[in-house]
Order: structure tokens, then C-alpha cells, then sequence
């Protein structure tokens, strides 16, 4: 049987090394005038970010440009949309991680209008309904991790102990194009490559086993993990197929945004959200420590409480292919699978929580906070002691 499922709006994916050169064409249908959001330093020092100027350059193009340094708030959006709301801007190109991703997708989505990002959140404040419309936004990634480029989510952060991490979310803030190239990432450092690494991972995971996972988004989030499996620590450790893994986590990376946004994901980005809020913890990061833990306990409660699940299968399926053995019986699948990821965050040296100040007696605010939309699509509902359990097994 295949159960009744809908596919939400996704960009025209563009794929492949050197789909840069082909950005200043796919921009130049919009118009003349382009908003550039770019990542702190690394694109902009490179040869690629002259070879896009001279491309708008030679199309008669002009461009104003921003940098996002660290996660995107409210408060970097609404002042971005102020200062350049009158400026002409007819489209937004984002090239970088994902904070810069999500920054010019809310920008995109608000410079034709005169209201503050925080009247559209999720869970901060009014709520209003966004109706659009939004600039034309077109997505170029230069990490292998969140997939923002096929998401719909623009996510922003405000930091400390009043802190949130929480979404501006539309099907109108969909990239027009997402140009995915990979040898963007060829300058991607070792640490970025384990933690965005561990995030695509993460998410195609979770979505496989979401409680609204469908055919679609499987046959994607397995061809995903089958790529991360043969190149994450090829490209981490730079083997001999260091370049094959690279474009294997580009393409992974890609099909872990588009399998997140069309079925969720589940507890570990459930508990990224506080932990990201509270704590000065790269998203990848906080994906990275708790992921082994949150599969091992999930898989326990669903074999106390929900034996005939079809999210424990599902786990085996991921174990066997992890193994390269399809015969496997299903529980030795699942222990086969913990093993390898709690392997996996280990030779990627992901550090724990507390490496960022997570101290036990913070984890009860932890766990009250975390019961977001990612929580709710968790293949089982986990007690807030599981979910402490999670966070104490990741410090």
C-alpha cells in the first residue's frame, strides 16, 4: 500500500561542480538590481565570489551585499530590510551555510513589506499570516549540512537564558532556484565538514522514520544516507575519495532539506532548538552529541511501548544498509546502527554539551522547551524523562 501524501513546493534544483557560473543568468530573469547575502569571510575571500561579480557585471547587473557572520535574529533581519527596503532591490541571492540561507530567505520574503520578522515567528509573537509576496530567492550552499536551500523555513535565533530559536515559515519563501555546486565546499574545514556532516545525517533520519513519512520523502532520505555512508568520512578524513565523498554530502545535504520539509523530523532537532537558544551551540553540533543517544532511546521505547511500529524496521533498514548486509536480523540492525553513529560522533571528534556549558542542572529547562514542531513527528512520544536521558547520555 502506498499511503495517500502531497509534496510541498520545492526549488528548481540546479546541480553539479560549476553551476555557479550558470547564477548570474538565472538572476538576470528577475530583473537588474540584486541583494547578495553571503556567509562572514570564506566565499567572499575565494576566486568563486569575483567570477559571480564579473558575471552580473557582464549582464549589466548591480548588486548591493551583506554578510552573515554568526546564526541570523530578528533584530540582523529587520535592520537588513530596513536599510535596503528603498534601494531598488528586485532579488536576493543567498551563498553560504545555513545562516546565511535562512537570513536572505526572510529577507526575501519581507523587503516588499513593512512589517518586522517577529510578527511572522512561530511561537514569539503574533503570528500574523504571511500572504507574500516575496523577491525572487534563489539558494547557493557552501556547506553540506541543513539543506536550507529546498526548505521553506527561515530560522532565527536570539541567544541567552531568554532566548528562542524558532522559524519564519511559508511555501512562498522557497528558493526559485537552489544551485548546489560542490565544489563550493571544497575550502570547508574539518570540523565544519563532521558537524554539518552529522546534521544532513541527522535529518534524513529522522525524516525516514517521521510519523508522516511517505514513499516520496523515504526513497530520498534513503538514496541520502546511502551517500553519507560512502563519503562522509572519506571527505572528513580526506581519503583517496575525498572529492567523491564531498559531492555525495553536497547531494545528501540537499535531499535532507527536502525530506525534512516534506515530512519533519523528530527529537534530536526537538532538542536542537533549545539547545541552540540557551547555549552558543552550532546547530550541527548539538545534532552531532545527541543523535546516537536519541536513536538508541527512541528505538528502546518503541520496543517497550510500540512494538509493531513501522519506524523500527525502518531503523533496521538504515542499520542493515549501514552494514552493507541485507541479512541482518532486524534487532541486530538496530544495535548495528547506534554503534555506528555513537562510532561516527566519536572519529568526527564531535564534542558534548558540556563542552558549551550544559550542566545537568540545566537540563530541566532543556526538556520543557523542547516540544516543537520537530518533537511532534518523533516516532514515538518520548517522557520528559527519555528526553532527559537523551541530553545526559550527550553532556
Amino acid at each position: 500500500m502506498i499511503v495517500p501524501f502531497s509534496v510541498s513546493p520545492l526549488p528548481q534544483i540546479v546541480f553539479g561542480d560549476g553551476s555557479l557560473n550558470q547564477v548570474p543568468s538565472l538572476l538576470q530573469q528577475f530583473g537588474k538590481r540584486v541583494l547578495i547575502v553571503t556567509g562572514g569571510r570564506s566565499f567572499r575571500s575565494s576566486l568563486h565570489w569575483q567570477s559571480l561579480i564579473d558575471g552580473l557585471k557582464g549582464r549589466g547587473m548591480s548588486w548591493e551585499d551583506i554578510a552573515v557572520a554568526q546564526e541570523p535574529s530578528p533584530g540582523l533581519v529587520d535592520q537588513a530590510v530596513r536599510v535596503y527596503r528603498n534601494a531598488g532591490v528586485e532579488m536576493v541571492l543567498g551563498i553560504g551555510g545555513g545562516s546565511a540561507l535562512d537570513a536572505a530567505k526572510a529577507i526575501a520574503g519581507l523587503l516588499p513589506h513593512n512589517h518586522s520578522v517577529m510578527d511572522f515567528l512561530e511561537g514569539v509573537g503574533p503570528e500574523l499570516p504571511y500572504r507574500g509576496p516575496a523577491l525572487p530567492f534563489i539558494a547557493v550552499p557552501t556547506t553540506a549540512g541543513t539543506g536550507s536551500e529546498a526548505t521553506k523555513n527561515a530560522v532565527l535565533s536570539v541567544h541567552g537564558p531568554d532566548g528562542f530559536k524558532k522559524s519564519f515559515r511559508h511555501d512562498l519563501l522557497v528558493a526559485k532556484y537552489a544551485v548546489v555546486d560542490p565544489a563550493l565546499l571544497a575550502a570547508c574545514p574539518a570540523g565544519l565538514i563532521a558537524a554539518n556532516g552529522m546534521d544532513a545525517l541527522t535529518q534524513l533520519l529522522e525524516s525516514f522514520v517521521s510519523t508522516r513519512a511517505n514513499p516520496f520523502a523515504d526513497a530520498l532520505a534513503l538514496s541520502g544516507l546511502d551517500c553519507v555512508r560512502d563519503g562522509l568520512l572519506e571527505w572528513y578524513e580526506g581519503g583517496e575519495k575525498a572529492a567523491e565523498g564531498r559531492t555525495g554530502m553536497a547531494y545528501a545535504a540537499l535531499l535532507s532539506g527536502i525530506t525534512l520539509a516534506q515530512v519533519g523530523l523528530g527529537s534530536v532537532h526537538g532538542l536542537a532548538a533549545p539547545l541552540g537558544a540557551f547555549f552558543p551551540i552550532p546547530h550541527g553540533v548539538a545534532c552531532g552529541a545527541t543523535v546516537a543517544a536519541a536513536t538508541e532511546i527512541n528505538i528502546r521505547a518503541l520496543e517497550q511501548r510500540e512494538p509493531d511500529s513501522p519506524a523500527l524496521e525502518k531503523y533496521a533498514r538504515v542499520g542493515r544498509l549501514f552494514r552493507g548486509k541485507t541479512h541482518v536480523d532486524d534487532v541486530g540492525a538496530r544495535v548495528f546502527l547506534v554503534h555506528v553513529l555513537k562510532e561516527w560522533t566519536a572519529r568526527l571528534k564531535m564534542p558534548g554539551l558540556g563542552a558549551y556549558g550544559v550542566r545537568e542542572a540545566d537540563l530541566a529547562e532543556i526538556v520543557a522547551n523542547s516540544r516543537g514542531s520537530s518533537m511532534k513527528t518523533n516516532p514515538v512520544v518520548l517522557t520528559d524523562g527519555e528526553v532527559r536521558e537523551i541530553l545526559l547520555r550527550s553532556l
